[in-house]
């Protein structure tokens, strides 16, 4: 017989779980939005210094591994699986009145599981958020890596983390 604690999703803090919901439903449309309405590498001016721009990252951050013939679309895949299931069980496992960790985390999830299922799906993340830069006398127009809706709460996520561990290292039990 299974340990019933053990099923049980209700224990810790995976009650924040729909926070990741959320992030993996905004990535996903966002997505979905940029695939019929943008070009592939044809920016879109929304503001100064931001382009919405169709672009396809087959490997991690800054195209990282891009060049590994496919086996990277595994790799990065297995990765975020592995990745989910720690924070699954970190949640599972945290205090309740960590709230700000269980937010660190299911951010970083949603993020992860977003990125995923354009791996799973396309062999490929899809990315149209383009950021750049003049800066002056050394160079104009410096692009930023074009990123999405995952990238930002992962990223948000894992910043609200550093804070913690730097500040509040209590705060991640």
């Amino acid at each position: 017989m299974l340990n019933h604690r053990f099923l049980s999703l209700q224990a810790g803090m995976t009650s924040w779980l729909w926070l990741s919901a959320v992030v993996i439903a905004l990535d996903q449309l966002t997505k979905w939005m940029a695939e019929a309405n943008l070009e592939l590498g044809q920016p879109v001016a929304v503001m100064p210094h931001l382009n919405m721009a169709l672009a396809y990252n087959e490997g991690a951050a800054f195209s990282f591994l891009a060049d590994m013939g496919g086996a990277q679309r595994w790799l990065f895949a297995i990765l975020a699986i592995v990745v989910s299931f720690f924070i699954i069980n970190w949640l599972r496992r945290l205090n309740q009145s960590r709230i700000w960790t269980a937010v660190g985390l299911t951010l970083v999830l949603g993020g992860a599981i977003g990125n995923l299922i354009d791996r799973l799906l396309y062999g490929k993340v899809i990315d149209f958020i383009d950021v750049y830069f003049d800066i002056p006398f050394l160079m104009d127009n410096y692009h930023f890596a074009t990123f999405n809706v995952a990238d930002i709460a992962i990223t948000c996520g894992a910043c609200v983390l550093v804070f913690l561990s730097l500040f509040a290292s209590d705060q991640l039990e």
